[in-house]
């Protein structure tokens, strides 16, 4: 199970660092665009309450700053990143997790499933293939 948690952590974050990545000429968004629109999914997803989605914001936010700073850091590693995003992703899941009520939780563990069957399969987890079309 802490593999399966692990795994999708790092699906999160490799999604949420690809939807901050150019694409298509469009500028980068900052870490405050990126940390608001994974709470606004979020919760849409798990409909949070205003406290949750708040506190929800904060960390993802505090994750988005996180990954900006070890981009910049711009290890060659790759093994190194990987272990550092995976670390990140654990720590932020780990946050959301605590905030969440119980059905919240069984709705995002689901969540979480769906996107890692997505995306091996060859999807971005986020149902468009990588290319940006549906």
């Amino acid at each position: 199970m802490k593999k399966l948690l692990m795994i999708c952590g790092l699906l999160f974050s490799v999604i949420t660092f690809a939807h901050a990545q150019q694409d298509g000429g469009r500028k980068m968004r900052t870490p405050e665009e990126r940390a608001q629109r994974n709470a606004e999914g979020l919760s849409k997803k798990l409909g949070l309450n205003d406290d949750q989605k708040t506190k929800v914001t904060a960390i993802f936010l505090d994750q988005a700053n996180a990954v900006d700073k070890a981009r910049e850091a711009g290890s060659g590693d790759k093994d190194a990143r990987r272990a550092e995003m995976q670390k990140l992703n654990d720590e932020t899941d780990a946050k959301i997790s605590a905030l969440l009520t119980e059905d919240q939780k069984k709705t995002y563990e689901t969540w979480r499933a769906e996107r890692k069957d997505k995306m091996k399969r060859g999807g971005r987890g986020d149902g468009q293939k990588p290319g940006g079309n549906q």
